[in-house]
């Protein structure tokens, strides 16, 4: 247990340079391009899908969030959301960088999340599911920027306080599956997880779509390690929204609504990743 334990201690700590490094990125671009946004978002209509796909894939919290503060203000519409959604990739991006040899994986991952939002925003807004725009586009005031913002320590502060919580994450998911290989078995563990069966990618977006970063995180060390195919990966880190959600809930005084945005979320993500599994 002890080997065990320090094992998983040094090779979380050599990713440490690597997280620290993607999120300084990561901030600085969500620092400068929060107001641009938020405008882009909210001037292209019902064509928004394809900026919110490919604008929500960058690695954040804050876009999720202010698209989900938008489409509350009626300033966005549904397909735009479920785009942003969609193609969010909160902290999958920096845990894939921490494991050099998965950062191959990026790419293939991020462009199927931004084509899948793409589709479907732009199929739920031809179709007239749910609620368009009411409010004149250039109403679009500072405070609907609702994007992550700087803690006192600026962009170093926030990178690194993003880093230590993203470590202990990755830390707390990389011994238990240590321990799961060690005391259960690979075959039994490769079983629990559904390995090869089209149901994982189920399992997958149900584990993506709970509101916290640690989920995505949990997707992506699973990819990363092999444990999860590329469709489960789809799967759970699409149905991820990370915050977004949450922010929608809080904001949008329309449950029914709210509901429906998240089924279909994560109906969308689940049978995206399972056609995925089918055919790749």
């Amino acid at each position: 247990m002890l080997d065990i334990l320090l094992d998983t201690l040094v090779d979380s700590v050599k990713m440490l340079p690597f997280l620290f490094g993607a999120y300084l990125l990561i901030e600085y671009i969500e620092h400068r391009a929060a107001q641009k946004f938020v405008n882009a978002l909210t001037r292209f209509g019902k064509a928004g899908a394809v900026a919110g796909a490919a604008l929500g894939c960058v690695p954040q919290c804050g876009f999720s969030v202010a698209a989900a503060d938008l489409y509350s203000n009626r300033l966005i519409t549904a397909g735009t959301l479920l785009a942003v959604f969609i193609s969010t990739s909160d902290e999958a991006v920096p845990v894939l960088l921490a494991n050099p040899d998965s950062a191959g994986k990026i790419l293939p991952l991020l462009a199927a999340k931004i084509v899948i939002g793409i589709t479907a925003g732009l199929i739920i807004d031809a179709a007239g599911l749910l609620r368009t725009p009411k409010k004149d586009m250039d109403e679009v005031a500072d405070e609907h920027a609702h994007c992550h913002t700087e803690g006192k320590g600026g962009i170093v502060g926030s990178a690194l306080h993003h880093t230590v919580e993203v470590f202990v994450f990755l830390f707390v998911v990389m011994l238990a599956l240590n321990f799961a290989i060690d005391f259960i078995g690979q075959e039994r563990l490769a079983g629990f997880l559904m390995s090869g069966s089209l149901l994982q990618p189920v399992l997958a977006g149900l584990v993506g779509v709970i509101p916290n970063c640690a989920a995505s995180v949990i997707i992506a060390q699973l990819y990363a390690e092999g444990s999860i195919s590329f469709g489960s990966a789809v799967a759970g880190l699409s149905a991820g929204a990370g915050l977004g959600l949450m922010v929608l809930f809080r904001t949008d005084k329309d449950r029914k609504e709210c509901f429906a945005i998240f089924a279909l979320l994560l109906g969308i993500s689940i049978v995206s990743g399972m056609l995925i599994q089918l055919f790749m």
